[in-house]
């Protein structure tokens, strides 16, 4: 008889708890749930997603742009006029008259020889060292050495080169040089087939 009574009390209790998540509409709040993150999402992403495409396109050229620069300056461009060694001095002061009428400055112009000096170098050094380089830290002005001194010289956006030298050792040591001083233009005037073995070799 005590069974019985206990077995019906466990059967109400156990209907109990039953019971109460019969209110199984718990797939009810589910479906809440998505209509929730359904109702905000509409209008959420059509601004940002306006927004954003209009916001990102200016920001990319804008990064685009400073990149290129860089890469150019890192190699010039090198023009070649062929000359002998005896006109090639002749060659670039051709060179530099048509690259100061075509508007460069004076001071953006450095001439290398790799023979003789230019004659401008010869008057200036007769005046001291010391005078001679301060005229080129003016910069205001073209200035001429050789490919002795031109590891001193500044970079400067045009480089003329004149291989007026009779050793082809004196131009394979002056062009890197002056490939290393040319900003934005290297122009060599001198024996092609000298300059382009010198050239090739990774100046």
């Amino acid at each position: 008889m005590p069974l019985i009574p206990e077995e019906p009390q466990i059967h109400e209790s156990a209907q109990g708890p039953r019971t109460a998540p019969t209110p199984r509409p718990v797939p009810g709040p589910r479906p809440a749930a998505p209509s929730r993150p359904g109702r905000p999402g509409p209008p959420r992403p059509a601004p940002p997603l306006q927004r954003a495409p209009r916001d990102a396109a200016p920001a990319k050229p804008a990064p685009a742009g400073p990149a290129a620069p860089p890469a150019t300056p890192a190699t010039p461009q090198i023009q070649l006029i062929p000359a002998s060694a005896k006109g090639a001095l002749d060659a670039a002061e051709e060179a530099v008259d048509l690259l100061l009428d075509s508007g460069r400055a004076p001071g953006e112009v450095l001439v290398i020889t790799t023979g003789a000096q230019h004659p401008w170098a010869e008057h200036e050094l007769s005046f001291g060292e010391a005078a001679y380089w301060k005229q080129h830290d003016a910069g205001d002005d073209v200035f001429y050495t050789d490919a002795v001194h031109a590891a001193r010289a500044a970079t400067r956006p045009v480089v003329v080169v004149a291989v007026n030298g009779d050793s082809a050792a004196d131009a394979a040591s002056a062009l890197p040089v002056a490939h290393s001083r040319a900003g934005a233009l290297l122009i060599v005037c001198g024996d092609p087939q000298q300059i382009n073995a010198v050239l090739g070799a990774g100046v």
